[in-house]
């Protein structure tokens, strides 16, 4: 049986099996979040302010803090601005609206590659999951493990909020996307450059 390329391996390293689930996750979210035009990536559900516009944005955001800032001690750089987040600490949520549905998916797709890339390198130095990061602001070193498992929370919980916004923009429901899907949206690159 072949698997779809966004699955972790049946047996692995523990390096493996993390960057796999965080893969899966990742694809799962973008299979959520896929082929929508600004009405459906503006859905809301309740009296919730969050879309799965804003939920691509702050991935985003995501994905480049954790491999930039909080492992190398680096400043959030391009393409995001300088946000004043004690001002605006929702920018991400608040502004996703404004934005194309288009720069939306170049944002997530971008900054998942730029993170793909960051780990990989780090994964390439001594220590691998082990390594400590960059100090935190109280001096407290986390381990790259930290990072990742971080991250694959992150997208566990809102996965779950695109489940739930994308069953209500068009109905579309399920776990995982089907074994051959490939976005229509977008720049993303499957795990492993598909």
């Amino acid at each position: 049986m072949t698997h779809a390329p966004w699955e972790p391996p049946m047996a692995g390293t523990e390096e493996q099996q993390l960057i796999g689930a965080l893969e899966r996750m990742r694809t799962t979210f973008r299979f959520k979040a896929d082929g929508l035009d600004s009405a459906g990536l503006g859905q809301r559900i309740g009296a919730s302010s969050l879309t799965l516009g804003g939920l691509l944005k702050h991935l985003a955001i995501n994905e480049d803090y954790m491999f930039s800032v909080k492992y190398a001690g680096e400043t959030l750089g391009e393409p995001w601005p300088e946000v004043d987040w004690d001002a605006n600490p929702d920018w991400e949520f608040a502004t996703a609206a404004d934005d194309k549905p288009e720069t939306l998916y170049l944002l997530w797709d971008g900054g998942v590659e730029r993170s793909r890339q960051r780990l990989s390198a780090a994964l390439a130095k001594d220590g691998g999951l082990d390594q400590k990061v960059a100090a935190n602001a109280d001096g407290e070193h986390a381990s790259l493990r930290r990072l990742v498992t971080d991250l694959i929370e992150e997208y566990g919980r809102h996965t779950g909020h695109a489940d739930l916004l994308r069953e209500a923009v068009d109905g579309v429901t399920g776990e995982d996307p089907p074994s051959d899907w490939r976005p229509v949206s977008g720049d993303y690159r499957m795990p492993g450059g598909r």
